[in-house]
């Protein structure tokens, strides 16, 4: 069993800044991707950055240049650091992690429990 910890939302106003941060825990035998998405009221959800497996490293054109997605891999965490932040940065927040919890080579796709980032004008 895999459990995701998002912790880090808040409100914040424009211009500021907040740190994200996701922990995983139970039965990982391997990573592959993990990754930040958010959903905005009335929005499909959206892919924000992510990291995949030997580092390259993903951002959604919105977020370049003012977010860094970053891992500690001893620690199965994922944090998002998020700079400049605008009203239309404002979503819940979802980590999410592409693992193996078995050790049979078999991707399973995980998600945080989603964490609100308002961002006033």
């Amino acid at each position: 069993q895999v459990q995701l910890v998002e912790s880090g939302g808040g409100l914040v106003q424009a211009g500021g800044s907040l740190r994200l941060s996701c922990a995983a825990s139970g039965s990982i035998f391997s990573i592959n991707v993990v990754g930040w998405y958010r959903q905005a009221p009335g929005k499909q959800r959206e892919l924000v950055a992510r990291i995949i497996s030997g580092g390259n490293t993903n951002y959604a054109e919105s977020v370049k240049g003012r977010f860094t997605i970053s891992a500690d891999n001893a620690k199965n965490t994922v944090y998002l650091q998020m700079n400049s932040l605008k009203p239309e940065d404002t979503a819940v927040y979802y980590c999410n992690f592409e693992l193996d919890p078995t050790g049979v080579g078999r991707w399973f796709s995980y998600w945080g429990q989603g964490t609100q980032v308002t961002v006033s004008s």
